[in-house]
């Protein structure tokens, strides 16, 4: 069997230093709110090249606080409109909704699956307050274009930066400039499939404005800048002090690991001949194991016949995941929009597969897998 992701492989790499970090936490009988977390705070901010990052309970939390930050800043209100793309995890929807706040979704580029910016300005009414971008997959979503929308309108941008730490994009000046630093905050999760995964659930936001930053800790804290005072109805929402020291030990090999992702994603695509077959179409000019604009969270083709090529895959022993199989508007938990049209993203649900990819799976591994589907 070709697992979809070896977690358990993946973290025995590092197993000697996790186990030392975690020892360092039981040793210490402080499991919340201590050194751990502000080492990996600091250290985070240090490697995105950020001001401000705060450790949270959760990707989901990440983007909760953030908006719900906002509203506390006044900056918000209830029933405002935040543009998102269709096609997207459902997290992403969910941190609007759950602010009371009203999700605008906007279909995607067929090409790269993320969100189309030269749709957004249609969908602009007075009411929106904000953008916020998926990098999904592992691909920057990104542009001038929006850029330039955002400054007209007067309008926050998000990013949902869950699957793509350590992507970069290239200005029109040519530096580069780390995913989660772009807009105006950014939400990470460090759930264990992530590209940086914990032990289990833990996320975090990260922005150079000291106000929000500081209003989205206190809102991790029960609304609470200073212990048993509570300036808002927060929430709580903290990362513990083992997650941090785990993801510490894993965040000195993310390049090195997201690297070894765009080796395999190079050869899937170099590789892969089957006219059955739609591979991610690359939106940048370099090779794949050059593009800094990719870090490969997942490697997703397209196909007709997805559930058969699923079913013969995984009779021939390779495990497979659909990233996803139901978007977030035709879902029991938005009966609301259940109504609402969007062919794009229906078609992508439809079609997509995702194959394994990570730093561990081996070439013989790989090989096997581009035989098969070449033979599909």
């Amino acid at each position: 069997m070709i697992k979809f992701l070896d977690l358990q492989k993946i973290n025995a790499q590092y197993a000697d230093e996790i186990k030392t970090a975690t020892a360092r936490v039981i040793d210490s009988g402080w499991y919340l709110l201590g050194n751990e977390v502000n080492q990996f705070e600091t250290n985070l901010a240090d490697y995105l090249q950020v001001k401000h990052t705060i450790a949270v309970a959760n990707g989901l939390d990440a983007l909760r606080l953030i908006l719900k930050a906002y509203i506390e800043m006044g900056i918000m209100n209830e029933g405002d409109e935040v543009i998102v793309p269709a096609n997207t995890y459902i997290a992403s929807i969910l941190a609007i909704t759950d602010n009371r706040l009203k999700p605008v979704l906007v279909e995607p580029y067929i090409e790269t699956y993320n969100l189309d910016s030269s749709l957004i300005e249609k969908y602009i009414t007075p009411r929106t307050k904000a953008i916020l971008v998926v990098h999904l997959y592992g691909q920057v979503c990104w542009s001038e274009q929006l850029e330039s929308i955002a400054k007209k309108y007067k309008l926050k941008i998000i990013e949902d930066n869950a699957q793509a730490i350590g992507a970069y994009y290239t200005d029109k000046e040519g530096t580069l400039r780390k995913t989660g630093t772009l807009g105006d905050a950014a939400g990470f999760s460090f759930y264990p499939g992530k590209n940086l995964g914990a032990l289990g659930d833990a996320g975090a936001v990260s922005t150079n404005n000291d106000e929000l930053a500081e209003t989205v800790r206190a809102l991790g804290n029960y609304g609470s800048k200073q212990k048993y005072q509570h300036d808002f109805q927060g929430l709580n929402s903290r990362m513990d002090e083992f997650q941090a020291a785990v993801l510490d030990v894993k965040l000195k090999h993310i390049d090195k690991e997201n690297q070894q992702r765009r080796e395999v994603a190079q050869y899937y695509c170099e590789n892969i001949h089957n006219n059955k077959i739609i591979l991610p179409n690359l939106n940048f000019d370099k090779q794949v194991i050059d593009s800094e604009s990719h870090v490969w969270h997942l490697f997703v083709i397209r196909c007709d016949e997805r559930d058969l090529l699923q079913k013969y895959l995984a009779d021939s022993g390779v495990q497979t995941l659909i990233h996803y199989p139901i978007p977030p508007h035709k879902q029991g938990a938005y009966k609301f929009m259940n109504h609402l049209s969007f062919p794009i993203t229906e078609k992508i649900h439809n079609e997509v597969l995702s194959l394994p990819i990570s730093p561990v799976i081996t070439d013989d591994e790989v090989k096997c897998i581009v035989d098969l589907i070449n033979k599909f």
